[in-house]
């Protein structure tokens, strides 16, 4: 009996020798195929709950997909995470508490990373022009979020109020057969800009946080991917589904050196910011708050200054001239200070961009020595330069010395 259990024994040994090796599964397995869930950025964290926020379990599931020959586009989500986990270690900030839905207070200090890494990327490689006018810009941008919240913390005394009011004055001292061909934006903003609440105020801030974290999502992960590993890193995301045939082209003429191609990609990714990312979202804020989206929007146009050198302000670019045919046939008009278009309306917007801003950076930006030192000032600076609440008593002065009725 004892020599039976023995045989036994060494019989269950040599088969448990003999099997092949168990091999755990492989770790991309679990995020091969994963929809991007965040990816418009309007919520904490990355793009999808299974995916790790840290660098080194992604770079392994990576490697793991790369080295079994898996098709790109099964691990698109994964390969869109790393690259902005790398991309928001670089910019010093924390991806799963970077939520804008939870307000102002928990999202300002990222608020202003975001852009003071644009300065870093810029800085790092002259040619990644995008990266310069997102800083720079961004900078105006930043210092409207915050406008909106110290107005809301005054909102009964001040801001937006005075400036509704003020226009109110103005359009009602203006002859009746101009009023009516005043744009809508401006008698929206006398009518409804008094009685703006300081909630208003801070759903506008959330839309503005959604739309700058979906503009890290989407630019932000190429750059650090081509940073990395050249044109072999933008190829993969472009395999994977992450870049289009455009964007590809952007980076390839980058890659190229030549001051063509550079220029050919600044106009590319600012047309696949505003055109694709945020435009859906501008159109969306516009409607928003039963019309006072609309006002808010517009209150930035006219507050809004891309800090870009030489670039002029909206209402500077594009002012409301307004003309009407009054006694014996001679045309009476109104010149205003105030833009004649909304930021929220994607033409307009790309309108002034292309005509204004683009044009102006290029300037900037093939001038090393000059642009190393815009890029280089502090970014407190540019943002209180940018705060429309120190401007504010001269866009009152602008208002009421500047609306002005003229002759033919």
């Amino acid at each position: 009996m004892r020599r039976c259990s023995i045989v036994v024994l060494l019989v269950v040994l040599l088969g448990a020798l003999l099997a092949p090796a168990a091999h755990a599964a492989p770790a991309y397995l679990a995020y091969l195929d994963l929809p991007t869930l965040n990816g418009d950025g309007e919520y904490g964290g990355g793009l999808h709950p299974e995916l790790p926020s840290t660098r080194q379990p992604l770079r392994d599931a990576l490697t793991q997909a790369r080295a079994d020959g898996i098709d790109p586009t099964r691990y698109a989500t994964l390969l869109h995470q790393y690259w902005l986990v790398v991309a928001t270690d670089n910019a010093a900030i924390d991806l799963d508490a970077w939520a804008p839905e939870r307000g102002v207070a928990a999202n300002s200090t990222t608020f202003s990373q975001v852009y003071v890494n644009y300065f870093r990327l810029a800085a790092t490689r002259s040619d990644l022009y995008w990266a310069g006018m997102a800083g720079i810009a961004g900078a105006s941008f930043a210092a409207g979020f915050f406008d909106v919240g110290d107005i809301g913390g005054v909102v009964s005394v001040g801001g937006i109020h005075e400036l509704g009011n003020v226009v109110a004055d103005l359009l009602g001292a203006t002859p009746p057969e101009l009023r009516t061909g005043v744009p809508a934006d401006i008698t929206d903003l006398a009518v409804r800009a008094p009685s703006l609440t300081a909630a208003d105020l801070a759903w506008y801030q959330t839309r503005l946080a959604i739309m700058q974290k979906h503009i890290f999502i989407d630019l932000v992960p190429m750059h650090e991917a081509y940073l990395a590993d050249g044109m072999a890193g933008i190829d993969e995301m472009h395999a994977a589904g992450l870049l289009d045939d455009g964007m590809r082209a952007a980076w390839t003429g980058i890659d190229g050196g030549t001051e063509a191609g550079r220029a050919a990609a600044l106009v590319a990714m600012a047309d696949r910011e505003q055109n694709q990312i945020v435009a859906d979202q501008w159109d969306a804020t516009a409607r928003g708050r039963g019309g006072m989206g609309r006002v808010l929007t517009y209150v930035t146009t006219v507050a809004g200054k891309p800090a870009v050198p030489g670039t002029r302000a909206p209402g500077v670019y594009a002012p409301v001239t307004v003309w009407s045919p009054v006694a014996a046939g001679r045309p009476l008009g109104l010149r205003t200070p105030l833009p004649a278009f909304n930021w929220a309306d994607r033409e307009s917007r790309w309108d002034y961009i292309t005509a204004d801003l683009l044009p102006r950076h290029l300037e900037l930006a093939t001038d090393a020595a000059r642009a190393a030192t815009v890029y280089r000032e502090p970014f407190a600076v540019k943002l209180d330069r940018g705060r429309m609440l120190a401007r504010l008593p001269d866009i009152i002065a602008d208002l009421t010395t500047q609306w002005q009725l003229v002759p033919s």
